[in-house]
């Protein structure tokens, strides 16, 4: 039988983990994983900046239904600590202009490695993440050795966040040489950020360096179009990209 129909035919089991940070901070974590043994590819789910919510762990126990290891880093754990709620430290954090870009990439690469400790790893890792953690997404997979990244509707990969945006965010264009793995975006047609014109400007850089990507964008969607818990859901189009990504990762990670 196939891993996926294993999975699919199983139960999954779900809780907080902790792993160990590069600079010694321990980064609370929410791991879910499918209930067999079979080997199968680890996936690093990477939060929006409102943070670490339900939201992301419920993608996470998806991921573990279809088949994968999945874990949700807490990117704002040495923000938080005894006592201080999930969105005092996610304030914290967007009042400093986001998670730095090199604190992002060694957390990722730190998750990244405890996914592949697991027993039940095959030893291949992607990345995905929405909107800020789409932009985070690439940046990892730039900088890490991946086998397969997602970005949802990241932006301020091709031009640096605007002052007024309360993000320290700079483009990544100087970064895609390093892009270690096949590429998978979902767009929405009526975003501003990122804007058709910017997906377009960094599908013309990663053809001039010979990159592996496949983008779609969907028009009448507009950002946060995966979220259900807000008007701009649009069940068509998250529907159509949750079978591209289920795809590209049985491609890649299996």
């Amino acid at each position: 039988m196939a891993v996926m129909d294993i999975a699919m035919t199983n139960a999954i089991q779900a809780g907080t983990v902790h792993f160990p940070a590069d600079d010694g901070a321990q980064i609370e974590a929410y791991l879910a994983v499918p209930q067999h043994d079979v080997p199968r590819g680890g996936i690093v789910l990477i939060h929006h900046l409102p943070g670490y919510d339900e939201a992301t762990r419920e993608f996470a126990r998806t991921f573990a239904v279809h088949g994968y290891n999945a874990l949700v880093p807490n990117l704002y754990s040495r923000e938080g600590g005894p006592g201080i709620r999930p969105e005092d430290a996610a304030a914290a954090v967007r009042a400093a202009g986001g998670v730095p870009d090199e604190r992002l990439i060694s957390d990722v690469g730190s998750a990244a490695t405890y996914l592949r400790s697991l027993p039940t790893s095959n030893g291949k890792v992607g990345t995905i993440g929405y909107c800020s953690g789409g932009r985070q997404a690439m940046l990892a997979a730039c900088a890490l050795d991946l086998q397969a990244a997602v970005d949802n509707y990241g932006a301020f990969v091709m031009s640096d966040s605007p002052s007024n945006s309360g993000l320290r965010a700079t483009s990544l264009e100087e970064r895609l040489p390093g892009l270690s793995c096949p590429l998978l975006g979902n767009f929405g047609g009526d975003d501003t950020h990122p804007s058709p014109e910017e997906i377009g400007r960094l599908a013309e850089a990663l053809d001039k360096l010979g990159k592996s990507y496949d983008f779609k964008s969907y028009e009448g969607a507009g950002h946060a179009f995966f979220n259900v818990n807000r008007v701009s859901y649009r069940a068509e189009a998250a529907m159509d990209a949750w079978d591209r990504i289920f795809a590209f990762y049985g491609e890649n990670l299996a």
